[in-house]
This record gives C-alpha cells, sequence and structure tokens, in this order.
C-alpha cells in the first residue's frame, strides 16, 4: 500500500525540525530569552555563535539601552570585564539611593573564542517600566576583523531584514493578574 502525501508531509516535517534544531542559522548575536515584563530583573544572556569570517573572537561590546538600569555583568575565566559608565539625563532611585550615573558600556576582552565554538556573555539588569522594543548593539572583535551587531529597524521595518542586526528584547506589559493592589 502507498502513502503518496506521506513523503511530503514527512519532508515538511523532518525540514520543521530541522529549523527548530538551527534557530539561529544566521548566526547573529541574539538573546536567549527575547521577551520579558517591564520593570522586571532581566538576565540578558546573549548568544555568540560564530567569529569574524573563521577568525577567532577576542572582545564582545555590548551597550546597554536607554531606560535599562544596574547592568551587572557576569564574570568569565580567561576574560577581562570592562564596564564603563555614563551620567544620567534623568537619574532614579535604587535601594533607597538616588543614582545619577549608570552603567553604560560591558566589554569583555580576553578568549580568545575560536569561530567554530559557541558561547554566551551575560548581564543582570532591571528594565523599564514602559513596554516597548528594547534594541542591544553589540560588537564582537575577532584577531581579524569585526562585526557590528547595530542595526535597527526603521519605523515599521523589520529586524530580519539586516545583515547585522541589534539584539532584540521585546518588553511586554505585566499581566493585570500579577499587579498588587493595595
Amino acid at each position: 500500500m502507498r502513502f503518496p502525501l506521506l513523503r511530503p508531509a514527512l519532508l515538511l516535517g523532518l525540514s520543521g525540525l530541522i529549523g527548530l534544531a538551527l534557530p539561529n542559522a544566521q548566526a547573529h548575536i541574539v538573546l536567549e530569552t527575547r521577551q520579558a515584563e517591564a520593570g522586571s530583573y532581566y538576565k540578558a544572556v546573549f548568544r555568540v555563535g560564530h567569529g569574524c569570517d573563521g577568525s577567532a573572537i577576542k572582545e564582545i561590546t555590548v551597550r546597554i539601552p536607554e531606560g535599562v538600569q544596574g547592568a551587572k555583568p557576569m564574570p568569565k575565566a580567561d576574560w577581562q570585564l570592562t564596564v564603563e559608565k555614563a551620567v544620567l539625563a534623568q537619574p532614579y532611585r535604587s535601594h533607597g539611593k538616588t543614582v545619577s550615573e549608570d552603567t553604560a558600556l560591558v566589554r569583555w576582552t580576553g578568549g580568545p573564542l575560536p569561530d567554530a565554538w559557541y558561547d554566551e556573555f551575560v548581564l543582570f539588569v532591571k528594565l523599564p517600566e514602559q513596554a516597548g522594543k528594547l534594541y542591544w548593539k553589540i560588537s564582537q572583535v575577532c584577531e581579524t576583523g569585526r562585526i557590528d551587531w547595530v542595526d535597527v529597524p526603521a519605523e515599521g521595518g523589520k529586524l530580519a531584514d539586516s545583515k547585522t542586526p541589534a539584539a532584540l528584547l521585546e518588553v511586554v506589559p505585566i499581566p493585570a493578574a500579577n499587579l498588587h493592589q493595595h
């Protein structure tokens, strides 16, 4: 007995599984968790999947988006950590203190991370109270070459249209069921 529809369905199913196994086939630097609630504390895990045309990575730099507070990087063995702060246009309160300058940029230098290997770089932050899109601009410097993942789509444009897109985090409103009312 023949099942003529089985073959196309099987191929479609297998291609879907391959797509799941390789969600970042284009190998951009992306966030592991791409959605988080407004005003929450968030562990930003940046997935780094390749170097620069075969060259090993020796530096990763993450620019902190406006409105993100208190960025704290996770140290990595064999990597030096540099944190640059900037004066804030609008200070905020945290743990009973006024914060007038905050982390603007985090840089990991060292490794190297060979082109064929994968790694993650991590920050812990507090997200803005407002829902919306946050674009994380990231640079990777390799032993030979560099890639700046900094493209942000124009209004109405799509991030997928870029060859070097910034990492995107969707900050969503807090569900009404999670709001405390006193």
